[in-house]
């Protein structure tokens, strides 16, 4: 978003354009059939704790009953959906799920309590978050965000963790403007005038402009800090326990991720019948090119773009530090402990 204003016309060829454009990454994309070396045959079942409920921007996963990316791995995955990556963390830590769909946040936040987490695989190594006001707001910087009225998605959610980032860039504290839970579905709030502003993903945004929240005014995070967006996390005892079993969950992953990268317009048909937004499928193309892109590292090894599910741990320890800069996290942390590449696809 190189402009800061924008308008309710969002051009799906643009998205599609993206998403074309990422075929030539070298990432090896066949739809369906990726290899990446021999891998030992296994068979169990991954419970997935989400953030989210299934809506379209996870249509990879959504589709398994129809493509079998993880079945043809040998995983049996169940989708838990949930309310914020806080709830993805507590869900794994409850037992009720085995790998968590979360946000960085969340995952220092659960470390910094003491708890043996590992991150296993970085989902979208692009900060998606943004803070958005109407422009007739007239809330321009993050220093105008001061006494104002702001939605979150959940406060156990990246939305309110990334928001706090901005706060600070600002040197604002949370008890400095008035955080209010809106839901995934938090730009009516924005429209109808029962927030100044709000805080969310890019998809968020698409999807709002499309059902004509007219021009608005976008502080990206990323502007201020650009690290991961969600990455998957386990427990360190489920790591050590299953490790084959993880990895060929990340191997049915990484397949589900390339299929939709490969094929965005059989994506968005599939999210008509899977996700619970999916209804208007043009939307779900907007939805789908932009998370194509989020899912994409920029991190370089060796001259060559990094694979999917890559970590950049300069980024991430920028993230770290940014957290416990911001009191956030009491202890600082060493993101190169927490996170554990060996278990990606083809490493």
């Amino acid at each position: 978003m190189s402009a800061p204003f924008l308008t309710s016309s969002l051009s799906r060829r643009r998205w599609l354009g993206a998403s074309a454009g990422l075929l030539g990454l070298g990432l090896g994309l066949a739809g369906t059939g990726i290899t990446a070396g021999a891998a030992t045959p296994v068979s169990g079942k991954i419970r997935l704790a989400g953030w989210s409920k299934p809506i379209s921007e996870i249509t990879n996963i959504l589709a398994e009953p129809d493509k079998g990316f993880f079945k043809a791995q040998g995983v049996d995955l169940t989708y838990l959906p949930g309310a914020g990556g806080g709830d993805a963390i507590r869900n794994i830590l409850s037992g009720q799920g085995d790998v968590a769909f979360t946000d960085p946040g969340s995952f220092f936040m659960a470390l910094d309590k003491g708890e043996k987490l590992v991150a296993i695989y970085d989902i979208y190594p692009q900060n998606v978050f943004n803070v958005v006001s109407l422009r007739s707001s007239g809330i321009r910087t993050p220093a105008d965000l001061k006494g104002k009225t702001i939605g979150v998605y959940s406060l156990a959610s990246g939305t309110r963790q990334n928001l706090l980032v901005m706060l600070h860039q600002a040197g604002l504290k949370e008890s400095d403007v008035r955080i209010v839970v809106t839901g995934l579905l938090n730009f009516a709030p924005l429209m109808q005038g029962q927030v100044d502003a709000t805080a969310a993903t890019d998809t968020g945004l698409a999807v709002g402009l499309r059902k004509g929240m007219g021009e608005v005014h976008v502080m990206p995070v990323r502007d201020y800090l650009n690290m991961s967006s969600d990455m998957f996390v386990v427990r360190l005892q489920v790591l050590e326990q299953q490790p084959a079993l993880l990895q060929a969950f990340l191997r049915g992953y990484r397949d589900s991720a390339a299929w939709m990268i490969a094929h965005p317009e059989e994506a968005a048909t599939l999210a008509t019948k899977r996700a619970i937004d999916g209804t208007q499928r043009d939307i779900n193309l907007d939805v789908i090119g932009l998370r194509n892109a989020s899912a994409q590292p920029t991190l370089r090894v060796q001259g060559k773009v990094a694979s999917l599910g890559s970590f950049d741990l300069n980024a991430l320890q920028k993230g770290a530090d940014a957290y416990h800069a911001l009191g956030m996290v009491q202890q600082p942390i060493k993101v190169a402990d927490v996170v554990d590449s060996r278990w990606l696809p083809g490493a």
